[in-house]
């Protein structure tokens, strides 16, 4: 599919916009041409991606400010949900959105607490130290889903919220391979960047996705072999995932004649 770059005006606002829930997983509200890479880039630490560190300690990344915390039991969800409630006011059971990030210490495992959120639409549990996903099935009503700057290796867990989740948001994690995400039969948009995706076979497995319109990868392996030359990393990604609308914060069309073919 022959395609073109539409270019981002950047005239009357700054290079990138990253707040709230959008800083914490990764995500860029605003775009602009040559921002994407250092709008997800690492943080300046020693270690590329991980929230759980080494010699009896934590670390959680939050933009350039990086908390220690002495070694303590971590949090969990049933924890993180009572901190949230006296501070919200309100019961996570009954609340559409609940922001679980960043706890200190971290959460480390989705428990099966998350099973009383039936009304959640949107649930953030970035920079935490979750390996695993799970105990989502109860989460009938949930669309966007945050779990970046994590632990988690695999997709395994997802297919509790298939038939719902439209967007799903889990950069800085460690995942290398997709398999299994064919179930997010609903998925619009993946924010998946520095990650560990290193082969097109694995990308390929978006094409999948039958409503994937915007996916940001920047910073994985396979991306990174095109880092100097973006034109073609469009245009090989392009050719394996056709339906996508933007990739990497750049907005993608189809060129002229192919447009005049389709009419």
């Amino acid at each position: 599919m022959a395609l073109r770059h539409v270019p981002q005006c950047t005239a009357s606002r700054p290079s990138t916009r990253l707040p709230g829930w959008d800083a914490l997983c990764g995500r860029a509200a605003l775009w602009s041409p040559g921002a994407v890479a250092s709008a997800l880039a690492p943080p300046a630490s020693p270690c590329r991606r991980r929230c759980a560190c080494a010699g009896g300690g934590r670390a959680i990344a939050t933009g350039a400010v990086t908390v220690a915390t002495a070694m303590a039991k971590a949090t969990t969800i049933r924890e993180a949900l009572a901190k949230w409630e006296e501070k919200h006011g309100q019961k996570a059971s009954e609340a559409k959105e609940v922001k679980l990030y960043g706890q200190i210490p971290p959460v480390e495992k989705m428990d099966e607490s998350l099973s009383t959120l039936v009304n959640c639409e949107k649930l953030s549990l970035s920079t935490n130290c979750i390996e695993r996903i799970a105990n989502l099935s109860n989460l009938k009503n949930l669309r966007i889903l945050s779990l970046g700057r994590n632990n988690i290796k695999n997709l395994n867990g997802l297919e509790a919220v298939g038939e719902t989740l439209e967007e799903l948001w889990i950069s800085y994690n460690f995942i290398e391979k997709l398999r299994g995400i064919r179930v997010m039969k609903k998925l619009k948009v993946l924010y998946m960047s520095n990650n560990l995706v290193k082969d097109w076979a694995e990308f390929a497995r978006l094409a999948e996705l039958p409503l994937l319109e915007d996916l940001v990868f920047v910073g994985n392996p396979l991306q990174e072999k095109y880092s100097s030359d973006q034109s073609s990393w469009i245009e090989e990604a392009t050719k394996r995932v056709p339906k996508l609308k933007k990739l990497d914060g750049v907005l993608l069309i189809k060129g002229e004649e192919e447009e005049e073919g389709a009419n």
